[in-house]
């Protein structure tokens, strides 16, 4: 049975989410682009380019770090995206978390603006990467990742998935992670968001 352990860079970026959660102030960005008029799950690009606007105007120059789905995810989409933003002159980090439609009492719909957190920098586990690199959407990604796990889900149905997009030194530029199950007891695919390839 195949088994993956969930990245050191994910696990880094789920911290700083826990952490941007705890007291985290409730501010609500309105969304736009072809996310401002969804009802349902979205794919991971248009919830990642609200945010993206919305954390330039705290940071110029901001850098991505990860995007990761924050709740049920089906057919590479999700209700909530997370994505994290890290500034290097500021030495700060901040999670701008998309949601498509209000989840009371935590997220308003749109873009929902976390606390600064401290930024110690890149480190080989969690870096940046630029947001040209990701080319590949989180659909097409579960579907090249679905293609691979065909015969494990086949002996393990209804399996929950989840999708997460992060660089580490190892990999030539971001990948998503398409994890079916858990970390303990599941099946894991890496996939390059530049070339929508499955990465050894």
């Amino acid at each position: 049975m195949p088994r993956s352990a969930l990245p050191v860079l994910l696990i880094a970026v789920f911290v700083l989410f826990l952490a941007s959660c705890s007291g985290a102030p409730k501010v609500a960005v309105a969304a736009d682009a072809a996310a401002q008029n969804a009802s349902g799950p979205i794919s991971a690009k248009p919830a990642f380019w609200d945010a993206y606007k919305s954390a330039h105007s705290w940071a110029h120059d901001l850098v991505p770090i990860a995007i990761e789905s924050k709740s049920a995810a089906a057919d590479g989409k999700a209700q909530v995206w997370a994505a994290t933003f890290a500034s290097p002159s500021k030495h700060q980090a901040r999670i701008f978390t998309y949601a498509a439609t209000a989840q009371p009492p935590d997220l308003f719909k749109g873009v929902n603006v976390g606390r600064v957190l401290n930024w110690g920098g890149p480190s080989a586990e969690a870096m940046p990467f630029f947001s040209d690199d990701f080319s590949v959407d989180s659909e097409a990604a579960y579907k090249t990742a679905l293609s691979k796990a065909d015969p494990w889900l086949k002996k393990h149905p209804d399996k929950p998935v989840s999708l997460a997009l992060g660089n580490a030194s190892r990999f030539n530029g971001p990948v998503w992670y398409v994890l079916w199950g858990t970390q303990k007891d599941g099946y894991a695919v890496y996939v390059s968001a530049k070339t929508g390839e499955v990465v050894k």
